[in-house]
């Protein structure tokens, strides 16, 4: 038993290691720069904001569907805000940011998982890694509020 906890603690360090390696890589420093980059952009919090409203109406009209009177207002309201979001600088380099750091983080859960079997399942949001043979799919989810 006293093997296991050794081997278990050893494993725990490795980890521990290659966290740091990745909170200290390229990828992880230009994801904070452009998350705090994002949250000193007042017109992108701006624009979040209003989506977020926008949001709420959203899902308060589809519990009617279309036959809510507002239906079409609200969709085409959703559908300009979302894409006024999108395009925005700001918003659209921490997005790119944001899925860089995600591809990394799958990429490492892949190997990580293959090393120990191919019938491990691995969680990744990256259709590519579907299609390779990995298993998984659960999803990689924001850490901001313009997510969607």
């Amino acid at each position: 038993m006293r093997i296991a906890t050794l081997e278990r603690i050893e494993i725990l360090d490795k980890a521990e290691a290659l966290a740091k390696m990745i909170v200290e890589s390229d990828v992880a420093d230009e994801y904070r720069r452009a998350f705090w980059r994002l949250k000193q952009d007042r017109c992108a919090q701006q624009l979040i904001a209003r989506f977020v409203k926008l949001k709420e109406r959203y899902e308060e009209v589809q519990r009617f569907g279309k036959y809510h009177p507002d239906y079409r207002d609200v969709m085409k309201e959703v559908r300009e805000a979302k894409r006024e979001l999108d395009l925005h600088e700001t918003v659209a380099a921490f997005k790119e940011a944001e899925k860089a750091m995600q591809e990394l983080l799958d990429e490492i859960s892949v190997l990580i998982g293959k090393a120990v079997s191919e019938h491990v399942k691995v969680p990744t949001g990256n259709p590519y890694f579907l299609s390779a043979g990995c298993s998984g799919g659960c999803g990689a989810g924001g850490s901001c509020g313009c997510r969607t």
